[in-house]
């Protein structure tokens, strides 16, 4: 699953502008002022051909590769990515803070090791519960459109309950059904875009990457509030 092409390397990252890319691409905007309503339904949804793509996502338990992440002011961070099913993935930010996103199964952390701060949220409550599922799920409403053309196919879902009042829009080869990019649309219709390239599936990966070290979040938060 590998992309024929390589994205300019990314330039440099401002420290806010990341936390929120990040947040946006992988927590989800729930958290977020409600401005818009969930979209509706698509009367012409191919859900056959869209759980197909999903099912032949969701049967590649591990990948690996490099990313390119674009904000919606056009700034753009690069880095490398892990993914292991059900439940595990890491993207390593190539920036001075060294920005990491830990998902272990249960949790997601969000940590910048140089500034030594931790964000840590329940997985089932981001979009990752679903991408990193066994099986990937599109029915009960999720699934809002699928549009075909001859470089991709662009499926849309939105979900409440781990979106908010934002949506997720996945690009795959219409050929290979391989991931191509994704998208999170926020309330305000603003854009954060990861685009993924050199990837490698059913690849051996350390465990240890994907571990949380609960022990040293607690401590920083007992630290800050002075206890």
């Amino acid at each position: 699953m590998t992309t024929k092409s390589k994205p300019a390397r990314p330039g440099s990252l401002h420290r806010r502008a990341a936390m929120g890319w990040i947040a946006a691409l992988f927590i989800g905007a729930g958290a977020l002022p409600a401005f818009a309503t969930s979209p509706a339904s698509d009367t012409s949804v191919d859900y056959a051909t869209a759980q197909k793509i999903a099912d032949h996502f969701s049967a590649i338990k591990t990948m690996e590769g490099e990313f390119v992440q674009f904000g919606p002011r056009g700034d753009q961070v690069g880095g490398h990515f892990y993914i292991e099913r059900p439940g595990r993935l890491r993207f390593d930010y190539d920036t001075h803070n060294n920005f990491k996103v830990v998902a272990d199964g249960k949790s997601v952390a969000v940590s910048n090791p140089r500034m030594k701060t931790f964000n840590l949220y329940p997985l089932s409550k981001t979009p990752l519960t679903l991408l990193l599922a066994n099986k990937i799920d599109l029915s009960g409403g999720k699934l809002k459109s699928v549009k075909q053309g001859p470089d991709l196919t662009t499926i849309k879902l939105a979900d409440r309950s781990l979106f908010g009042n934002s949506q997720l829009t996945m690009m795959f080869d219409p050929k290979s059904y391989a991931l191509r990019q994704w998208t999170i649309t926020d309330p305000q219709g603003k854009d954060t875009t990861v685009m993924i390239f050199n990837v490698k599936d059913g690849v051996s990966i350390d465990p240890s990457l994907f571990t949380i070290n609960y022990a040293k979040i607690q401590n920083k938060y007992n630290s800050s509030r002075g206890k």
